[in-house]
């Protein structure tokens, strides 16, 4: 599925997720949408929607924090006659309205990505000063809080905890940090025992009825990185339960990332879509 269709109804259509206003709740639907690079591609991910719904729920069930889940049954709201419940079975959620908090709460316990490269720059994360000499995917001696700004388009932009103070106010950037890395530590709690490193992730808060609860969806390979503990290596990149086939095809491919993508090939798309279903089986241990 690369997009939904409610008859009657319009949704706001993000980057893969379809968002339907019911009124007093909202829907969310996870397609098979793929992006990379900041273009979604022509072709999406089997089951990658499916996926990424169900991961939400298991953690949503599995950590005891206050979210924004009502359901995962499209079944459960009055939908417009004709509506194809069955093909949103699996990748919906009827969730509460809240007033989103416009910062993204990256949890970071390894150094990758745009840490890694701003480490090398300056030796810290988000201004926060990190010990000489650590590798690309070392482990850092305790997690921490790098928040960003939300991007509508393109790239979230990384902000130090000083100017989270500035756009949202002390007590609320504190509040955050905490629940972020509480969140984090069970997460990597679970994680662990089921052979996987939560090497970071981000999550997404709403306020209700002045209320800090969780919202969106909650630590999926497209969120987060996940590792294979057992083949861990600083020194270098990892392995990756999510679309780390899609990304390097792509830099292989002339590319310009500039003009709209390519179509991706079929065993690029098959491939993917098992490591997503093989990290739905892992940290679940039931299987897909």
């Amino acid at each position: 599925m690369l997009q939904s269709e409610i008859p009657g109804l319009t949704p706001r259509r993000g980057k893969v997720r379809d968002v339907y206003d019911l009124g007093e709740v909202l829907l969310f639907i996870a397609t098979d949408r793929i992006s990379a690079f900041d273009y979604v591609l022509p072709n999406g991910i089997p089951r990658k929607g499916e996926v990424l719904t169900r991961l939400s729920r298991f953690w949503f069930d599995r950590l005891g924090v206050e979210n924004h889940l009502l359901s995962d049954d499209p079944g459960s709201v009055r939908l417009p006659m004709g509506t194809d419940t069955q093909a949103l079975r699996s990748r919906t959620m009827v969730v509460k309205k809240t007033n989103v908090i416009p910062i993204e709460c990256v949890a970071r316990g390894y150094l990758s990505g745009s840490g890694w490269k701003e480490y090398q720059q300056s030796g810290t994360v988000c201004g926060i000063r990190l010990p000489a000499g650590l590798q690309e995917s070392s482990r850092l001696p305790e997690p921490v809080f790098t928040p960003a700004t939300k991007a509508e388009t393109g790239h979230d932009e990384n902000i130090s905890f000083e100017r989270t103070v500035e756009l949202i106010g002390k007590s609320l950037a504190e509040e955050l940090r905490e629940l972020t890395l509480k969140i984090y530590a069970k997460g990597c709690e679970h994680a662990a025992s089921r052979g996987i490193i939560i090497a970071d992730t981000k999550f997404e808060f709403g306020l209700l009825d002045g209320k800090v609860i969780l919202i969106d969806e909650v630590m999926t390979p497209d969120s987060s990185r996940f590792w294979p503990a057992d083949a861990w290596q600083p020194g270098r990149g990892q392995a990756s339960f999510d679309k780390q086939f899609v990304r390097d095809w792509l830099e292989t491919s002339g590319w310009d990332k500039n003009s709209p993508p390519p179509t991706l090939p079929d065993d690029v798309v098959q491939k993917t879509s098992a490591r997503y279903i093989e990290a739905w089986e892992r940290i679940t241990g039931l299987p897909f």
